[in-house]
């Protein structure tokens, strides 16, 4: 206690050199001080072994972590970014453009882009174009360009393409109406070189009446019947009418993969001969 109190009055007031030749005169100071630098050696000595932490790198973070650092509803509402890291993976180091059809933030001003940022930061040699019926310039910004107009404005979709460098990748997260979706996949499917992704995000609208979609799942307007004609269109090789000319998605989907609310289309040439008869069947 007495040490204490001179510890904090006392050594204030005195030169140093007075108040260590007063410390000599202590027979417990050497004690306390090599304690003191046993316990400074131990704790660096402990430091040493402990591993030091360093920050991940965006561009090695995975695609989930992504989705949630940067609050796109691809991950929570959704599960989304597993099967588009299956998907595009490939291109993780390219240099290409992806489209995503809706920026997010419906109305609200100052809201959306999150799902652009993320694919910036996936893609570290990627250009991010987005476009959405509401004004959202203010995400624009390194790699990021944002578009003002509607999914089904075929003159805009086409500019916009014959302006992007390498465009390998189209998401439609847009409006979810079955007509804007089917209406959107004819203008820009053709448009995506062989080898291209398109995806079609939240399917569940194709159950929703609001949203041009139908109760009656063998309704023939909806976006998933749509899907589903797609599957046919992959054997269509194999349809027996004779002379029969193929539609463009025929010849060129080479897969679809379905998963819950979202759909990734494979662009490719589907070409692989026939398996049945050469001549209609009777």
């Amino acid at each position: 206690m007495l040490r204490e109190l001179i510890v904090r009055h006392v050594k204030p007031v005195l030169p140093p050199g007075l108040y260590q030749g007063l410390r000599r005169l202590d027979p417990t100071a050497g004690e306390r001080d090599a304690a003191r630098e046993a316990r400074q050696a131990a704790a660096a000595a402990r430091s040493a072994r402990k591993p030091r932490r360093t920050a991940v790198p965006m561009a090695e973070r995975d695609l989930t972590w992504l989705a949630k650092h940067f609050g796109t509803d691809k991950w929570g509402p959704h599960r989304y970014p597993p099967h588009y890291e299956r998907h595009l993976v490939h291109l993780k180091n390219e240099a290409f453009t992806l489209l995503e059809l809706g920026i997010g933030g419906y109305k609200k001003e100052g809201t959306g882009g999150a799902s652009l940022r993320m694919w910036r930061e996936f893609f570290p040699r990627a250009q991010i174009l987005g476009l959405d019926i509401v004004d959202k310039s203010f995400v624009n910004a390194d790699r990021i360009r944002a578009y003002h107009g509607s999914q089904t404005d075929a003159e805009l979709l086409r500019r916009i393409v014959a302006d992007a460098d390498n465009l390998q990748v189209v998401i439609d997260d847009g409006s979810h109406r079955s007509d804007h979706i089917i209406e959107t996949f004819g203008v820009l499917f053709p448009l995506l070189p062989i080898g291209g992704i398109y995806a079609i995000e939240d399917t569940q609208t194709s159950y929703w009446e609001g949203y041009g979609g139908s109760h009656d799942l063998t309704a023939s307007h909806t976006s998933m019947a749509f899907v589903k004609t797609l599957l046919d269109d992959l054997n269509y090789e194999e349809f027996t009418k004779a002379g029969y000319q193929p539609t463009y998605t025929q010849r060129y989907v080479v897969a679809v993969h379905a998963y819950h609310n979202l759909v990734v289309i494979e662009k490719g040439d589907n070409n692989e001969k026939r398996h049945g008869p050469d001549v209609a069947a009777p």
